[in-house]
């Protein structure tokens, strides 16, 4: 079971409920959130194994190359150009698509690798700790994702999503069998969110939503959970006591005031998604 946990926006508390949850789940965790991955200053562990993520890029040979421009036409992504008698490469808007290769007639085109970023593996108490870091720099997060969900655990996994509705997040929903949604009580939590709910239908996988900094009142995500008929899986209180223990990079799992919400939490997320 996958289950992968997205916002619409930044900043509403998913990994505050990813890395929690996963801890409540007894779930692997998998930061997919490769530009900014900050899961591990919760969870703590123990890297074992590190792994480089490489991609390839075209290499012209100017001995062979007579500037035609066919390569050019192309390429799909704008990697390449023509400036006057010269073809010039853009590695880093590369997609190693092949095109090019296949496009020219003079065998002046071959591939070569590069570092983009790197994929951290360990292990927090009983559970699997994974995480994707993108090179500062790097434009392009999907390599690093891909590699990153390619062989995951036949077992129950939790994907802590890119923030946004972007293709960083369509590819990590991918590999999600569920999905929890994670918002704030805002005009600008409900906007994002209803963008993020339908990228997941795209999907047609169950999924349900959590509500962060709940202030407790019929605020305008129940309100719109109950109109679109969504399922609402639970809320975390808007509470300074949360905060605080948050700031300190401290797992909320692990207060006993706090730990019965993720208990709850966990329980009717195996109701909501529908999973044995």
């Amino acid at each position: 079971m996958n289950i992968a946990v997205l916002s619409g926006k930044g900043g509403t508390g998913k990994t505050t409920v990813s890395t929690n949850l996963a801890f409540a789940l007894k779930f692997n965790y998998v930061d997919c959130d490769v530009e900014e991955p900050n899961g591990f200053l919760f969870l703590k562990p123990e890297v074992k194994k590190t792994e480089r993520v490489m991609v390839e890029y075209p290499i012209i040979d100017d001995k062979k190359c007579v500037a035609c421009g066919e390569c050019v036409k192309a390429c799909q992504f704008n990697a390449l150009a023509k400036v006057k008698d010269k073809i010039i490469v853009f590695e880093k808007l590369c997609h190693s698509c092949g095109a090019c290769e296949i496009a020219c007639k003079y065998d002046a085109i071959t591939y070569n690798k590069r570092g983009i970023g790197k994929i951290e593996k360990g292990r927090s108490r009983d559970i699997d700790c994974s995480r994707g870091i993108l090179n500062i720099g790097e434009p392009m997060a999907v390599p690093v994702i891909k590699k990153l969900l390619k062989n995951l655990k036949a077992d129950n996994n939790l994907i802590d999503c890119p923030p946004g509705t972007s293709c960083n997040v369509v590819n990590s929903l991918k590999y999600a069998d569920a999905a929890i949604l994670v918002t704030e009580p805002s005009e600008f939590g409900l906007h994002d969110l209803k963008i993020a709910v339908k990228v997941v239908k795209m999907f047609d996988i169950p999924f349900g939503i959590i509500i962060n900094k709940d202030d407790g009142k019929d605020n305008i995500i129940r309100q719109y959970c109950r109109k679109d008929n969504i399922e609402l899986i639970g809320s975390i209180p808007y509470s300074r006591d949360i905060a605080q223990v948050y700031s300190k990079g401290e797992i909320l799992y692990d207060n006993i005031n706090f730990k019965p919400i993720f208990e709850k939490l966990a329980n009717r997320s195996k109701e909501v998604l529908k999973w044995n």
